[in-house]
C-alpha cells in the first residue's frame, strides 16, 4: 500500500474543505431575535415566498449577528440574513432582491443538490490521487505531486462551476419571484452594484469567474438588467409602509450592533423616527439610561400605542434595574400586540424580576402563552422554569430546563433534565410525552457525537 505524506494529505483535504465551507453556516454565529424585525421579514417576504410556490408558514427568515454583507441558505426552508447586509442596504427593495435570490436556492433545492457537484469533484480528486500515487511509486515523485495538484485544481474548478451555475439559476428564479410579487428589480441591481464596489475595494479585478464560487457582480448585473427592465414592475416604487418599516429596523439594528457609531450616523439634529430609534438603543447599550428613555419617550410622543416603542421603553426600564416601572409599559405593549410572544416574554421577565410572589401567577400565564406561540425561545423557557421552581413544581421546572438545553444544543444536559421531568410527571400526559421526546432526541444526538468521535 502506498502511503501519502501527511503534509500532502492535509493539503488535499484542506483544499476540499475550503470548497465546502461556503455552504456551511458558522456555528459561532448567533441569531438575533426581534419582534418588529421578524414581522417585517414575514410581511415583506410573503408575496415572494408565494411566488416561489412555497408555503409562507414553512419558510423562515432568520437574522444572524454578523457584520459581513451576506445571506445564505443551509438546508430546509430557512433564509439566513447577516446583520451587516441589513445595515448596508439603502432601502427595502435591496433586501427584497436578496430574499428573492435566496428563495431561488430554497425552491431549487440547491443545498441538497450540492452533493451532486461535490460527488463529481470528489471523483476527480480520487482519480488524481490514484494517478499521482502511481507516478510516485514508479519513481517520479515530482510528476506525481504535479498530477495530484492539477487534479485538485480541476476538482475545485468543477465544484466552482457547479456553484456558479446554481447562483445564476437563483438569480433568474429570484427575478421571476420579484416580477410575480409585483416588486421592482431596481433594488436587486442596486445591491449587486454594492457588491461590485466591494469587489473593487478588495482588489478583485478578475475578468472571468473561473476561480470563484459566484459569478462576478458585473456578469450578474449585465444578465439581470435585461430581465428587470422589461418587467412591468420596473418603475414601480417600493411600498411606502414597508420602506418606513425597513428604515426603522435598520436604525434600531445599527443602534444595537454598532452603538458607538449610531449617534454619528443619526445625530441629535435628526428628529426622525429611525434616528430616535438608533440613538435609544445606542444610549441604552452605552449605559446612559436617561438619554435612552428620552429617545423612547420621543418615539411614544409620536405614536403612543406603537407596541415596539412601548417594548423599547419597557426594555430600557427593565434592564436599568426598574422592573416595576417596566411592567405597566410592557402590559400596554402586550395588550396592543398580543400576537408578539417575545414582548410577552419580556413582560414575564419583568414580573419575575420584581421578586414579588404576587406577580408570579401573571408571569406564568404570559410565559405559557408565549411558548405556546413560539417554543423556540430558550430565554422564555428559562423564565418559565424559574416560575415552576418558585412554585415548587420541580418536575416541570426540569422540563422547562430540558426545553432550554435542547434549543441551545446541549443534549447531555437536556437528557438529564428530561429524565428528571419524566420521573415526576404522570405518564401519558402531554408534559410527560414532551419530556420523553426530548430524551429520545438527546440520546440520539449523544450517540451520533460518540460515533463521530470514534471515527476520527
Amino acid at each position: 500500500m502506498i502511503r501519502f505524506p501527511n503534509r500532502l494529505m492535509r493539503m488535499v483535504m484542506l483544499t476540499l474543505a475550503l470548497a465546502f465551507a461556503a455552504y456551511q453556516p458558522a456555528s459561532a454565529q448567533s441569531v438575533l431575535r426581534d419582534s418588529e424585525t421578524e414581522l417585517m421579514f414575514r410581511d415583506m417576504s410573503r408575496p415572494l415566498i408565494q411566488a416561489a410556490g412555497l408555503d409562507p408558514a414553512n419558510v423562515k427568515i432568520v437574522l444572524i449577528n454578523d457584520g459581513e454583507i451576506n445571506a445564505f441558505v443551509a438546508g430546509g426552508q430557512i433564509v439566513y440574513i447577516h446583520s451587516g447586509l441589513i445595515t448596508a442596504a439603502d432601502n427595502a427593495g435591496q433586501l427584497e432582491g436578496v430574499i428573492a435570490h435566496e428563495l431561488g436556492h430554497v425552491a431549487g433545492g440547491h443545498v441538497i443538490r450540492f452533493n451532486d457537484g461535490a460527488k463529481a469533484a470528489t471523483g476527480i480528486t480520487i482519480l488524481s490521487l490514484v494517478l499521482g500515487a502511481a507516478a510516485i511509486a514508479a519513481g517520479a515523485p515530482d510528476a506525481g505531486l504535479g498530477i495530484i495538484m492539477a487534479g485538485q485544481r480541476a476538482a475545485i474548478g468543477s465544484l466552482y462551476s457547479f456553484t456558479r451555475s446554481q447562483e445564476s439559476s437563483a438569480d433568474l428564479a429570484g427575478a421571476s419571484y420579484l416580477s410575480k410579487a409585483g416588486y421592482s428589480g431596481k433594488g436587486s441591481l442596486e445591491f449587486f452594484k454594492k457588491l461590485q464596489n466591494q469587489e473593487y475595494r478588495l482588489a478583485i479585478y478578475s475578468k472571468n469567474s473561473y476561480d470563484r464560487t459566484h459569478p462576478l457582480s458585473s456578469e450578474r448585473i449585465e444578465a439581470l438588467t435585461q430581465v428587470y427592465q422589461k418587467d412591468p414592475a420596473w418603475n414601480r416604487p417600493t411600498d411606502p409602509a414597508i420602506e418606513a418599516r425597513f428604515q426603522r429596523v435598520k436604525a434600531k439594528l445599527i443602534g444595537y450592533v454598532n452603538s458607538k457609531n449610531a449617534v454619528t450616523l443619526y445625530p441629535e439634529s435628526d428628529q426622525s423616527i429611525p434616528a430616535h430609534y438608533a440613538r435609544a438603543y445606542a444610549y441604552h447599550l452605552g449605559a446612559y439610561p436617561e438619554k435612552a428613555l428620552s429617545e423612547a419617550d420621543a418615539l411614544l410622543a409620536k405614536q403612543p400605542d406603537d407596541p415596539f416603542f412601548l417594548e423599547l421603553k419597557g426594555q430600557i426600564l427593565l434592564e436599568s434595574g426598574r422592573p416595576r416601572d417596566a411592567i405597566p409599559v410592557l402590559r400596554h405593549s402586550v395588550k396592543v400586540a398580543p400576537d408578539q410572544p417575545m414582548i410577552s416574554v419580556m413582560l414575564g421577565h419583568a414580573l419575575i424580576a420584581t421578586e414579588d410572589d404576587k406577580n408570579f401567577a401573571e408571569a406564568k400565564q404570559v410565559l405559557k402563552a408565549a411558548v405556546n406561540r413560539d417554543n423556540d425561545n430558550p430565554f422564555a423557557w428559562m423564565q418559565l422554569g424559574v416560575v415552576y421552581d418558585r412554585e415548587g413544581d420541580v418536575p416541570r421546572a426540569a422540563l422547562a430546563t430540558a426545553e432550554r438545553n435542547n434549543l441551545e444544543g446541549k443534549p447531555k444536559l437536556a437528557l438529564t433534565s428530561a429524565k428528571m421531568a419524566m420521573a415526576g410527571i404522570p405518564k401519558g400526559t402531554p408534559d410527560f410525552l414532551r419530556a420523553q421526546d426530548i430524551a429520545m432526541v438527546s440520546e440520539a444526538e449523544l450517540k451520533k457525537d460518540k460515533k463521530g468521535k470514534k471515527s476520527q
